[in-house]
């Protein structure tokens, strides 16, 4: 069986994915008996938007879920460093730091002297890092994946020779928090800002298409017994307007809430099309109309193209409401001081949903 794991992008929410990857990989080595297995050794293809390619990557490298963790924890404030005051007004946020850490984290010497490109041979499975190319106004999948189109080492822009710390930076570009990326492929530059300004935020249906269909040269088989696809958010809220009057959602309202709108809309409809093609064994209730997708027939099941975890959570009222009480800034994605919420959210969530016999 060929197994894949998707991450979703979130910003600091992905401490919320990491508790979830924690109860995974524990599990994983309590089942196999294998107390240093890490997701690496079991998982064949990974795929992250945002800050869900930072882990994918980490992930892919060989790291432990522990060791992703500290560096979360121990760069968190590091990460969101702001921005000089002249620069605000283009970004919130300085990407120096970040970068330099990218840099020393995915480097053959572990110093940031020697960069790992995406090529390298330290990274232990396949691996997909979102992002969108706003030269082109196209989202821009790239992989390792050696026979991919774009991966011939005879081409001048060959991706493989691309760094592989500058792919990630590229990837948690988000517009308004950090300044775009500049790549140069074959000779031109082009700009690159976050995953999540795609329709791949959540890239697991993305990823099941890299790994099947004959124009990405993999070709593996379908079938829920030949595929496992496990996806995992970074929570979410609802993004409605609550109380508000139709007068009161002004030019600035819309402004700001417009976008995480879609993209949470997106997401979902990835999701609810991964639990339509598969067969659903792990997820939340999509609504209170079409449920969770788990119902199928036995004589369904054949049409089933893949078996499919969905690990995310809807952040009910109460714990939004204790998050702001955290925080007056609430649930914002840069929101550092909403760490110990979200590890205690995704710990008991792990707890309740990760079970071993779904995972293998």
């Amino acid at each position: 069986m060929k197994r894949l794991l998707a991450l979703d992008g979130g910003g600091i929410r992905g401490i919320f994915s990491l508790e979830i990857l924690a109860r995974i990989e524990a599990q994983l080595r309590e089942k196999t008996g294998n107390k240093e297995l890490v997701l690496a050794d079991h998982f064949h293809y990974l795929a992250g938007s945002s800050t869900g390619a930072i882990i994918a990557a980490c992930l892919a490298w060989g790291m432990s879920v522990k060791e992703v963790q500290e560096l979360y924890l121990t760069h968190a404030v590091e990460m969101f460093r702001p921005a000089p005051i002249y620069r605000r007004f283009w970004n919130k946020f300085d990407a120096l730091a970040i970068t330099n850490m990218f840099k020393r984290v995915l480097s053959e010497d572990g110093e940031g002297k020697v960069p790992a490109l995406l090529g390298t041979k330290r990274l232990r499975t396949l691996l997909t890092l979102v992002m969108r190319n706003h030269s082109t106004g196209s989202p821009w999948p790239v992989s390792n994946n050696p026979a991919a189109r774009f991966n011939d080492p005879n081409l001048p822009g060959c991706n493989l020779n691309l760094p592989l710390w500058q792919l990630v930076r590229a990837s948690t570009a988000a517009p308004v928090y950090f300044p775009p990326e500049t790549i140069e492929l074959g000779g031109k530059l082009q700009v690159f800002v976050d995953g999540g300004i795609s329709p791949y935020n959540n890239p697991a249906l993305l990823l099941y298409l890299m790994a099947t269909l004959p124009c990405y040269n993999l070709g593996w088989e379908t079938g829920v017994d030949k595929m496992l696809l496990v996806s995992v958010g970074t929570g979410r809220s609802r993004t409605g307007s609550g109380l508000l009057r139709g007068d009161q959602m002004n030019l600035l309202r819309n402004i700001s809430s417009i976008p995480e709108a879609l993209m949470s809309s997106i997401s979902v409809e990835q999701d609810v099309i991964c639990r339509t093609l598969g067969l659903c064994k792990a997820g939340e209730e999509i609504d209170s109309e079409i449920g969770d997708l788990k119902d199928v027939a036995p004589a369904d099941l054949a049409a089933k193209r893949f078996t499919y975890l969905r690990y995310d959570h809807c952040f009910t009222p109460e714990e939004l409401a204790s998050a702001k009480l955290q925080s007056k800034r609430g649930f914002a994605l840069d929101n550092v001081l909403l760490i110990p919420f979200l590890q205690e959210i995704g710990a008991s969530y792990a707890e309740e949903h990760v079970k071993s016999e779904d995972l293998i």
